[in-house]
């Protein structure tokens, strides 16, 4: 009998004037046009604070300290479809950053929106929803 593995996604909520940062997906396949937070898989031999820096450059072109990445939420997801992953989401808290952040994979996302962190839009992918709404811990997200 093989281990179950789950796939690992840190992200990073960045906040200003009590909105959040929110990137449009485009491109990739999954949850196309709909807003999520900044992003990624980690890479493998890569601490979660590490991973979660280099999405932010990756994506936005903004510098982090390790310091201004505080855990907030654990998120295990259930797989979404039968080919699909179960997943670790790890939830950061960003108290500050260097650069103003600006879309940097136009393939990958179409525009940045400051939104309501209290009135997100309706096109907030479930899960992200979800997370920010429900503050610290540890939330399961589909398992019925």
């Amino acid at each position: 009998m093989s281990r179950f593995r789950a796939a690992v996604a840190v992200y990073g909520v960045l906040r200003r004037d009590g909105r959040v940062l929110l990137l449009r997906r485009k491109g990739s396949g999954y949850r196309d046009g709909q807003l999520s937070l900044p992003a990624g898989h980690l890479e493998g031999e890569e601490d979660a604070v590490s991973g979660l820096r280099r999405e932010l450059r990756e994506e936005l072109g903004v510098e982090v300290r390790p310091q201004s990445c505080e855990l907030v939420l654990v998120m295990h997801r259930r797989r979404e479809s039968a080919a699909g992953d179960e997943y670790v989401d790890l939830f950061f808290d960003v108290s500050g950053w260097a650069g103003e952040p600006r879309v940097r994979e136009p393939h990958k996302c179409s525009e940045l929106v400051w939104a309501a962190e209290g009135d997100l839009p309706a096109d907030v992918v479930d899960y992200i929803g979800v997370a920010l709404k429900s503050g610290k811990g540890l939330v399961t997200h589909g398992w019925g």
